[in-house]
């Protein structure tokens, strides 16, 4: 159903393009950028990827057009996100994503949430991991994680903890909780049903992930789910004097009923280690021991 793009090989091109926010984090970027070109790879910086326009990095129409080049320059094999933020679902207005080209990798996680997602509906797998302004601070095992998986090896399982019980196999969709809510209704939202879903976010109070999750309830969008894979859920705690519920109760209470799998505190997300997801790969969710394993 989704097709991963080639295996990549040393000597290859990777394009950097930045959807999303502007780039304020220039040595931890560079020191991703030096982190691919360790392993043979050569990477192109796109005109204009420092940009600035308010928060974004340069105007629609410019980062819309770095995406566009990078998918159509046949020499091109990757894409590597500089950062997250936000603005890349705005450059899914009134976007066609080019026909008639060979699958690339795209590869970032957070606000690209909704360039993978979307990409998704083309039926090309991406990839759900560092971005180049986080790839450095990742330990070793996570940066050869994601070399292994876009070079065409298999990767090991991750490892969490079952809140409920139970196997099932789906294909995987990872994604910020945040991003992934406000795709939903719209034509770039993927196919759920028979999913295992993978979710993680940042700096939201747990009112607001109940808000999103009693909404993707109201709309019947988890009742097609097979699984759910819970990241990290990092600077989401309330204030302290304030009455909360905390971010575990809220998950627990809106997840845990689904009668399906869930495994909770896997190594991916925000603040911590980002253990590279493929898109729309097989993936089996075990609630039983606690690990996501990649087919």
């Amino acid at each position: 159903m989704y097709q991963c793009p080639a295996p990549l090989q040393p000597g290859e091109e990777l394009r950097v393009i930045a959807p999303s926010g502007a780039l304020r984090e220039l040595t931890a970027f560079q020191a991703g950028v030096a982190l691919w070109e360790a392993q043979g790879y050569v990477v192109k910086l796109s005109s204009g990827f420092d940009e600035q326009w308010g928060y974004l990095a340069g105007s629609d129409k410019d980062r819309r057009q770095q995406l566009l080049d990078a998918l159509e320059d046949s020499t091109c094999r990757g894409i590597l996100c500089a950062r997250g933020g936000f603005g890349s679902t705005r450059l899914l207005e009134d976007w066609q994503w080019p026909v008639g080209v060979d699958p690339k990798w795209l590869i970032g996680f957070s606000d690209i949430t909704s360039l993978l997602w979307s990409l998704s509906n083309q039926g090309v797998s991406s990839v759900h991991g560092p971005l180049l302004t986080t790839l450095a601070q990742e330990p070793t095992w996570s940066q050869q994680r994601l070399f292994d998986w876009v070079a065409g090896r298999q990767v090991p399982p991750i490892q969490g903890l079952g809140w409920v019980g139970g196997r099932t196999t789906g294909h995987l969709l990872p994604a910020n909780l945040t991003v992934a809510t406000h795709l939903l209704g719209t034509m770039h939202e993927p196919m759920l049903n028979g999913a295992i879903l993978a979710i993680e976010d940042v700096t939201e109070a747990p009112y607001r992930i109940d808000r999103m999750l009693t909404y993707w309830r109201m709309l019947g969008k988890l009742s097609g789910i097979k699984g759910i894979a819970i990241g990290r859920f990092s600077r989401c705690e309330p204030p302290s004097e304030v009455s909360s519920f905390s971010v575990e109760e809220v998950l627990r209470d809106r997840l845990t009923d689904l009668n399906i799998p869930i495994v909770a505190e896997l190594p991916f997300g925000h603040d911590g280690v980002n253990a590279a997801l493929p898109v729309g790969i097989l993936a089996t969710l075990d609630g039983d021991t606690g690990t996501l394993a990649i087919h």
